[in-house]
């Protein structure tokens, strides 16, 4: 098999969300994502016998959960991002990432991390904290960034705590502010925070904003007008771990390929039906 005809999987198994990406010879991508639940490699399992490649690299949460049951290498999701920051939005000098349970900050430099800041000590900032949001104001998660952007007049969440934030957007509801007005307001202390946090990056231009909050518009303005200028955002953000995840290892399998080394037993081509037997 010639070297540009490598192929590679790319897992990221969240806290929340479980998301596959294979990348192909030529950048072709096939995903997929599903909940991950209390068993997720169950359904790994299930979706991995439909996929062919010569290489899979595990990152997320449940990383070393995938590589005790598969044939897969492992990096972490700060590598993972970084990666494919580079290949989503090619010169960007920061990736934000803002998942279900923690935020990151990513300085990168010639395709590497030259810095990073992390938040998962608290769902402040995450997408956790949306989650409770949307709970308590009746709403789907994916209402809540268009509803946001017809505010006239936004309120100020002032408890960086979710539980006391909770109690915050209560208070409102029962003052009668308006619904896009709360809803701007949470958006903008979700912004607030993680911009706090990545400054000590020194960001500059070029940034892009990466993880499933990412497909929250009122997020993303409130973090453009916190900055002073526009982000990137990927067409599929919440994929993004998956894909980096993927690109190295399609890049570490063309290496092997270049060299005529043989690849190493564990990153062979893959026949996902007996990982499990």
């Amino acid at each position: 098999m010639p070297p540009s005809a490598a192929s590679a999987i790319g897992i990221d198994l969240g806290s929340r969300l479980t998301k596959i990406v294979r990348v192909g010879p030529a950048w072709t991508t096939e995903s997929q994502v599903f909940d991950t639940g209390h068993d997720p490699l169950a359904r790994l399992a299930e979706v991995l016998k439909g996929l062919r490649a010569e290489t899979m690299v595990a990152t997320g949460y449940g990383r070393n959960l995938a590589k005790d049951r598969l044939p897969c290498r492992t990096v972490t999701e700060i590598r993972a991002c970084a990666r494919a920051a580079d290949r989503l939005g090619p010169g960007c000098q920061v990736a934000i990432d803002i998942g279900g349970q923690d935020a990151k900050g990513i300085k990168i430099a010639n395709d590497r991390v030259v810095g990073f800041v992390m938040n998962d000590k608290c769902a402040a900032g995450t997408g956790r904290f949306l989650e409770v949001m949307a709970e308590v104001l009746g709403l789907e998660l994916d209402q809540m960034g268009e509803l946001s952007l017809k505010s006239k007049k936004k309120v100020r969440i002032s408890s960086t705590c979710t539980v006391f934030a909770e109690q915050e957007v209560i208070s409102r509801i029962a003052e009668g502010v308006q619904l896009e007005d709360i809803l701007a307001g949470i958006n903008e202390a979700i912004a607030s925070r993680v911009c706090r946090m990545v400054q000590r990056l020194k960001i500059e231009r070029d940034v892009v904003v990466t993880g499933g909050v990412a497909k929250n518009r009122g997020v993303v303005k409130a973090l453009e007008d916190y900055l002073g200028f526009p982000v990137l955002v990927p067409e599929e953000p919440l994929l993004t771990g998956a894909i980096g995840a993927a690109l190295m290892g399609r890049e570490l399998t063309q290496k092997a390929l270049e060299s005529g080394k043989p690849v190493e037993k564990k990153v062979r081509r893959l026949e996902a039906a007996t990982f499990f037997e």
